[in-house]
Protein backbone atom coordinates (compact mmCIF):
# COMPACT_ATOMS: atom_id res chain seq x y z
CA UNK A 1 0.00 0.00 0.00
CA UNK A 2 1.51 3.25 -0.89
CA UNK A 3 2.98 5.40 1.60
CA UNK A 4 2.56 3.27 4.86
CA UNK A 5 5.17 2.50 7.31
CA UNK A 6 5.15 -0.71 9.29
CA UNK A 7 5.88 0.82 12.50
CA UNK A 8 3.16 1.19 15.07
CA UNK A 9 4.41 3.84 16.97
CA UNK A 10 2.18 6.58 17.02
CA UNK A 11 3.70 10.46 16.02
CA UNK A 12 3.67 13.30 18.60
CA UNK A 13 -0.54 13.93 19.75
CA UNK A 14 -2.16 10.62 17.85
CA UNK A 15 -2.89 8.23 20.59
CA UNK A 16 -1.12 4.79 20.51
CA UNK A 17 -4.09 2.53 22.31
CA UNK A 18 -6.43 3.73 19.41
CA UNK A 19 -3.67 3.08 16.55
CA UNK A 20 -3.07 -0.72 18.28
CA UNK A 21 -7.14 -0.91 18.48
CA UNK A 22 -7.54 -0.27 15.10
CA UNK A 23 -5.14 -2.25 13.84
CA UNK A 24 -5.84 -5.07 16.23
CA UNK A 25 -9.19 -5.27 14.97
CA UNK A 26 -8.42 -4.99 11.80
CA UNK A 27 -6.38 -7.88 12.00
CA UNK A 28 -9.41 -9.71 12.90
CA UNK A 29 -11.40 -9.35 10.33
CA UNK A 30 -11.93 -12.72 7.90
CA UNK A 31 -11.32 -13.43 4.46
CA UNK A 32 -14.36 -12.59 2.18
CA UNK A 33 -15.59 -10.24 5.02
CA UNK A 34 -14.92 -6.31 5.56
CA UNK A 35 -15.41 -3.16 7.51
CA UNK A 36 -15.80 0.26 6.93
CA UNK A 37 -14.06 2.86 8.48
CA UNK A 38 -17.06 4.19 10.66
CA UNK A 39 -17.58 0.63 11.96
CA UNK A 40 -14.30 0.45 13.26
CA UNK A 41 -14.08 3.48 14.94
CA UNK A 42 -17.61 2.82 16.62
CA UNK A 43 -16.07 -0.69 17.63
CA UNK A 44 -13.07 0.97 19.28
CA UNK A 45 -15.19 3.78 20.65
CA UNK A 46 -12.62 7.02 19.75
CA UNK A 47 -12.17 8.77 16.66
CA UNK A 48 -14.20 8.85 13.49
CA UNK A 49 -14.05 7.29 10.00
CA UNK A 50 -11.02 9.86 9.23
CA UNK A 51 -9.28 9.15 12.36
CA UNK A 52 -9.07 5.35 11.48
CA UNK A 53 -8.80 6.10 7.56
CA UNK A 54 -5.41 8.36 8.98
CA UNK A 55 -4.19 4.97 11.24
CA UNK A 56 -4.75 3.02 8.15
CA UNK A 57 -2.79 5.30 5.72
CA UNK A 58 -0.06 5.45 8.50
CA UNK A 59 0.67 2.21 10.13
CA UNK A 60 -1.99 -0.18 8.09
CA UNK A 61 0.84 -2.00 5.61
CA UNK A 62 1.49 -5.39 9.10
CA UNK A 63 -2.88 -5.97 8.58
CA UNK A 64 -4.99 -6.93 5.63
CA UNK A 65 -5.76 -3.24 4.88
CA UNK A 66 -7.82 -3.76 2.03
CA UNK A 67 -10.33 -5.66 4.55
CA UNK A 68 -11.05 -1.96 5.46
CA UNK A 69 -13.61 0.17 3.04
CA UNK A 70 -15.88 3.23 3.02
CA UNK A 71 -19.76 2.58 4.15
CA UNK A 72 -20.43 2.46 0.09
CA UNK A 73 -17.98 -0.24 -0.37
CA UNK A 74 -15.16 1.71 -1.99
CA UNK A 75 -11.55 0.89 -1.68
CA UNK A 76 -8.62 2.50 -0.53
CA UNK A 77 -7.92 5.70 -2.90
CA UNK A 78 -4.63 4.99 -3.97
CA UNK A 79 -4.86 1.52 -3.69
CA UNK A 80 -8.34 0.49 -5.25
CA UNK A 81 -6.77 -2.09 -7.97
CA UNK A 82 -4.33 -3.85 -5.33
CA UNK A 83 -7.12 -3.90 -2.91
CA UNK A 84 -9.81 -5.47 -5.53
CA UNK A 85 -6.68 -8.33 -6.44
CA UNK A 86 -7.04 -9.00 -2.69
CA UNK A 87 -10.15 -8.78 -1.85
CA UNK A 88 -11.19 -11.19 -4.82
CA UNK A 89 -8.69 -13.62 -3.57
CA UNK A 90 -10.50 -13.52 -0.16
CA UNK A 91 -13.43 -14.00 -2.41
CA UNK A 92 -15.14 -10.73 -1.04
CA UNK A 93 -18.51 -10.32 -2.39
CA UNK A 94 -18.15 -7.51 -5.31
CA UNK A 95 -20.55 -5.63 -7.20
CA UNK A 96 -17.71 -4.01 -9.96
CA UNK A 97 -15.22 -2.11 -8.20
CA UNK A 98 -16.79 -2.08 -4.98
CA UNK A 99 -17.54 -4.32 -2.17
CA UNK A 100 -21.23 -5.93 -1.75
CA UNK A 101 -21.58 -4.36 2.02
CA UNK A 102 -24.90 -6.54 2.45
CA UNK A 103 -23.03 -9.59 2.25
CA UNK A 104 -19.02 -8.74 2.79
CA UNK A 105 -19.78 -5.99 6.10
CA UNK A 106 -18.57 -7.73 9.26
CA UNK A 107 -19.14 -6.91 12.74
CA UNK A 108 -17.21 -8.63 15.90
CA UNK A 109 -19.44 -10.41 18.00
CA UNK A 110 -18.24 -11.27 21.77
CA UNK A 111 -15.77 -14.06 21.59
CA UNK A 112 -14.59 -13.18 17.31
Amino acid sequence: MAHMTTSRRPPDGESGDFVEDVLSLVERIPPGRVMSYGAIAEYVGGGGPRQVGAVMSRYGESVPWHRVVTAAGRTPPGNEQAALRRLRADGTPLRGDHVDMRAAAWYPEDGD
